[in-house]
């Protein structure tokens, strides 16, 4: 288990379904919400609200919840003033962490993340203080039945797309983020819509961590996941099947 890997991923959270999946519509909502705000409330002309809606289909998210969320950020029924913010710092067993947050109260989150961190065993650093330890990438997913590893790789690279890794269940296109509306676009065109399509932080370097450390990773990720303010956790810690398998028994 990759500590990059999003909250979606980690297989390990049993029950408790119905509210994970309100807590994940709220934040598909409000990244909807800022980014109809950030430029026109069309997606064709506004690639960061393409961008959204996408993840919301992936997500299963209601159409009627899409489209009244962009309704209430063109008609101005939503005035609430969100702040993008990223936080980093050390997590259990010096685990390199980034948190990403969409607030409206930056007290209110600073507070809650600082607490996350501190009653773990980490400690919350300034802005950059481990983000070096990661790359900063635009990664869209394809389940592997949309086409070969070649076709999929072609289409790729005339997308302007920096790397494919193909699996048996997937195909992974990553590229930089400054080229992801753009290459996200044209493999959308080509293949429809992906399973999921995300800016994210790739750490280059993996920890791995022990089990005592890991039951306290995954207490502190369920934290962190609790915050409506918090929208990605990115890490770079390393579990091993073998402990991953206890821990859930």
């Amino acid at each position: 288990m990759a500590g990059h890997s999003q909250f979606k991923n980690i297989m390990y959270r049993k029950g408790a379904q119905d509210k994970k999946r309100a807590k994940q519509f709220a934040r598909l909502t409000r990244e909807i919400l800022v980014a109809a705000k950030s430029g026109l409330p069309e997606p064709d002309k506004n690639p960061r609200l393409r961008g959204a809606i996408q993840a919301a289909r992936a997500a299963n998210m209601p159409k009627d919840n899409i489209e009244r969320a962009i309704k209430r950020a063109a008609g101005g029924e939503d005035d609430t003033n969100y702040e993008e913010i990223r936080y980093e710092g050390y997590g259990p067993g010096g685990v390199a962490v980034i948190v990403e947050a969409l607030t409206d109260n930056r007290n209110r989150t600073a507070s809650e993340v600082r607490s996350a961190f501190s009653k773990h065993g980490g400690t919350l650093g300034e802005t950059n203080s481990v983000s070096f330890m990661f790359d900063r990438l635009g990664v869209v997913t394809y389940p592997v039945a949309i086409g070969s590893s070649d076709e999929v790789f072609e289409a790729a690279v005339e997308a302007g797309a920096g790397d494919v890794e193909s699996t048996a269940e997937s195909h992974e296109i990553t590229c930089d983020p400054d080229d992801f509306s753009s290459v996200r676009d044209a493999l959308t065109e080509r293949f429809g819509d992906p399973s999921a399509a995300e800016l994210t932080w790739r750490p280059q370097n993996t920890v791995a961590i022990d089990e005592d450390k890991a039951q306290t990773m995954l207490k502190f990720l369920d934290v962190l996941d609790e915050s409506d303010d918090v929208q990605r956790v990115s890490a770079n810690f390393e579990i091993s099947e073998d402990v991953m398998a206890r821990l859930t028994a």
